[in-house]
């Protein structure tokens, strides 16, 4: 029997790669499916008797008749009468092996011949070229962006999520409205007047699932396939990728210790339609753009009939001085799309972001959206509302804010007193991460390779350059890790430098 019929190779297929919570008799057929598919039972081949396999698989004669039946039906075996079962001779020429193989022995498992090169669009191949972006799915030092997650009310939450089940019942299990539940662009147009110096309208906010799914949206109704769009240089890769799947042309703008350099923009004679900024908290140098260079912007976008787009990703965090308002309160000519999210001040997981919209921009927006996803889930955005309009949001911010500003405190001392003649910190004003620079002689991607073997995760400054960095470094995340964490994880950097 075993020359014929490679029952071995069957055990090995049921207990490795189908242990799916399935009938027996399911796994044993699909187990048979996939060796037929394979080649591995050649087209003719006399399978075993039912009950002859049943006896090697020590299992039930019936439940082996059933996976036969099925097979059958299917059109993988024929079934003689008096004769027995037989892998199908009618599955086509791709399954059969070599021709010469003749019928009743056992393949041999082919190879798959490699699949050509999928058609993809110049926008899919743009994509499939530049890359995605990467998130950080664990709390791993020192990487960038994280909020600290553990300290999060939860409690609260829960009970604000039943409350909101309880009120709205099965309302909240139907489709949503695409511009975002009501309730929740009440909340976020108060907290933006009262906090971020916003002057906005519940009518011109946008709930999304998130800012980079904003940013999809400005590259797709902001600018043209071919056309220039501006950027800060550096600049947040993401914003970028986001422009560049749209296949519009980035064009950098460089900043310096204050943030975008205005006399550059007016300088640009690109004809491009946007830019993108940073004002409050330049991703990733941690300049804060000042008032007159915000004004000169504002006046910029107005004289050459330009947009804004202004993420304010993370301006909650501020911890030296008062913030900036944003560009969008100062802004009389309407010229500004600001964009927020709640992945900084809640959690990642939330996946949730949202618009303010010059009003004529907020029908396309919509229906552009309405396109891409529909909405976002109501029962989350009802949750949010309510955890804004009870006053949590604000505590947990302050509270946050708090935390933060010891553990930057905690990680510019463990730079200094770890890491000194390899690199220095630049301490922003606030923001959940710090720009540290490497000194002379020390190579940026080296130092990457060497804190991975440490367990620490790096994101280096020069992907974030169009070009050539100006100064090789780091970007380190500090939000989401304890002032023990923040200690131990920079002597490990420190070892594996120093070796």
């Amino acid at each position: 029997m075993a020359s014929t019929f490679e029952l071995e190779t069957l055990n090995m297929r049921m207990s490795a790669a189908d242990l799916q919570p399935l009938d027996l008799h399911q796994r044993i057929q699909r187990a048979l499916r996939a060796l037929i598919l394979e080649g591995a039972l050649a087209p003719g081949l006399k399978l075993p008797a039912s009950r002859v396999l049943a006896a090697s698989l020590g299992v039930a004669r019936d439940t082996v008749e059933n996976a036969y039946v099925h097979l059958h039906r299917d059109g993988f075996i024929t079934r003689r009468e008096g004769s027995g079962s037989y892998v199908s001779n009618t599955l086509g020429p791709e399954l059969r092996g070599s021709a010469r193989r003749r019928p009743g022995t056992p393949g041999r498992r082919r190879e798959a011949s490699p699949a050509p090169a999928p058609a993809l669009s110049r926008r899919g191949q743009s994509i499939l070229e530049h890359g995605g972006v990467s998130d950080q799915q664990e709390i791993r030092a020192f990487a960038p962006g994280l909020p600290e997650t553990r300290a999060f009310p939860l409690a609260v939450w829960e009970r604000l999520h039943r409350q909101v089940m309880k009120d709205h019942r099965d309302s909240v299990l139907l489709h949503g409205d695409p511009q975002g539940a009501e309730p929740l662009r009440k909340a976020i147009a108060t907290y933006l007047n009262l906090e971020r110096g916003a002057k906005c309208s519940p009518e011109q906010i946008l709930v999304l699932s998130s800012t980079r799914q904003a940013l999809l949206l400005c590259a797709q109704l902001l600018a043209d396939a071919g056309k220039p769009v501006l950027m800060e240089n550096p600049g947040y890769i993401g914003a970028r990728r986001a422009f560049e799947a749209a296949e519009t042309r980035v064009i950098p703008i460089d900043v310096d210790h204050h943030g975008l350099r205005t006399d550059l923009l007016r300088a640009d004679t690109s004809g491009a339609t946007c830019l993108y900024v940073t004002p409050s908290h330049q991703y990733p140098t941690g300049a804060t753009l000042p008032l007159e260079r915000r004004l000169e912007l504002i006046n910029w976008a107005a004289e050459h009939h330009r947009w804004i787009i202004e993420d304010d990703y993370d301006s909650e965090f501020h911890y030296d001085g008062l913030p900036t308002a944003c560009v969008q309160g100062l802004d009389p000519y309407r010229r500004t799309v600001y964009l927020g999210t709640f992945s900084k001040t809640l959690f990642p997981g939330l996946r949730m972001g949202y618009m303010v919209l010059p009003p004529e921009l907020v029908e396309v927006f919509t229906r552009a959206r309405s396109i891409m996803d529909g909405h976002t889930p109501q029962l989350l955005q009802l949750t949010v509302a309510r955890f804004m309009e009870d006053g949590h949001y604000n505590a947990h911010i302050r509270a946050m804010r708090k935390l933060y500003r010891a553990r930057r405190t905690v990680l510019l001392d463990a730079v200094s007193r770890h890491l000194p003649g390899i690199a220095s910190a630049l301490p922003p004003p606030g923001g959940l991460q710090i720009p540290c620079f490497l000194a002379d002689g020390w190579s940026e991607e080296r130092t990457l390779r060497q804190a991975a073997r440490a367990g620490i995760q790096l994101l280096g400054l020069s992907p974030l350059y169009a070009g050539t960095a100006s100064r090789p470094g780091w970007l380190l995340g500090y939000a989401s890790l304890t002032e023990h964490e923040i200690e131990a994880a920079m002597r490990r950097l420190a070892k594996v430098l120093k070796r």
